[in-house]
């Protein structure tokens, strides 16, 4: 993945990514206590403030958050695009005049076709689906870390609640796509190269939600996700995965136990290719019975094992590769 780079390009690919992976393990923690800390040094009235001022603005993440084309433009997504690389794959046109709710699957251990496909503008979905707004919804927990709260809503993420999706099919009018990483942690403890196991089957809250605004559903696949770190991965049952599935119910993220190349921290060069599929016509039911839950849920999971299964070959998998929906 290096070869015809200047060493220069191949540093600066190195230093983003790294940036990336030590934010998403510690610039959260790191921030929350560095604040708390201040709190009880002569700078107290920097944290106090701050404080008040989270207190001011806590819906904010849940009423379209702040985001801003400066941050999501950085170069630095243009050099964490082509480490692996990574790209954003259309398949059918989506109509700039109707909300959508996609669906991107798997999580993997950070999810980085997730972000970097829809919560910067490096891999050019604004040029792909012309007139549509895009927003990555992510854990709630996030936007509740003082200080650290502000970066995620510069960059567009947006906690994934019922409010937050509330606002973007309701108050922002036609074009929104909110898009949800649906396995969640759950997913992100099944990741493991060569596999393809998508947490769903019990997962219907998204399908309520577009049944009750009319919100198309889109099936989308990161090919590629799961081969970026190797996990240690503790079967059902054993002391690991119960410690990890008591975390996961406490803080709402599971701590995974992997390993990349160059000292486990980078992930390795694998490149990731995210499809977005169809849309799925969802008519607007404001009170959906269960019945018709479980019909757009079913054809959800057949449109997004069809787009696997069509764009597998394509994007470096064999032809015996199988998609496990669990």
């Amino acid at each position: 993945m290096t070869k015809g780079k200047t060493k220069w390009k191949v540093f600066l690919e190195v230093v983003s990514v790294l940036q990336a992976v030590l934010t998403f393990l510690f610039l959260g923690v790191t921030c929350s206590i560095l604040m708390f800390y201040l709190m009880f040094t002569s700078l107290w009235p920097i944290p106090t403030l701050y404080f008040v001022w989270q207190v001011v603005d806590w819906h904010t993440p849940e009423r379209g958050g702040r985001k801003t084309t400066f941050v999501r433009n950085w170069r630095v997504w243009e050099h964490l695009r082509d480490f692996f690389p990574i790209k954003l794959v259309k398949t059918a046109e989506l109509n700039p005049n109707k909300n959508y709710i996609v669906g991107i699957h798997p999580h993997g251990i950070m999810g980085f076709g997730a972000f970097t496909c829809f919560s910067t503008d490096s891999c050019g979905f604004k040029e792909l689906f012309p007139g549509l707004r895009y927003n990555l919804l992510v854990l709630v927990g996030l936007f509740r870390l003082p200080l650290f709260r502000e970066y995620p809503m510069l960059l567009g993420l947006l906690p994934v609640s019922k409010k937050s999706l509330v606002h973007l099919l309701t108050n922002r009018g036609k074009g929104n796509a909110a898009v949800i990483v649906i396995g969640g942690a759950a997913e992100s403890l099944a990741s493991a190269p060569g596999v393809n196991i998508v947490v769903m089957r019990k997962r219907k809250g998204f399908i309520r939600v577009a049944l009750e605004f009319g919100a198309d559903l889109v099936p989308a696949y990161a090919f590629g996700e799961n081969d970026l770190f190797k996990q240690v991965v503790f079967s059902e049952g054993s002391l690991g995965r119960r410690l990890q599935d008591l975390f996961k119910k406490i803080m709402g993220f599971a701590p995974c136990v992997f390993a990349g190349e160059h000292m486990g921290i980078l992930p390795y060069r694998i490149p990731i290719t995210t499809v977005v599929g169809s849309p799925i016509s969802v008519p607007k039911h404001i009170k959906a019975t269960e019945e018709e839950v479980d019909h757009f849920h079913n054809l959800y999971m057949e449109a997004l094992s069809k787009l696997f299964h069509e764009h597998k070959v394509s994007c470096g998998l064999s032809e015996n590769h199988e998609l496990r929906i669990i």
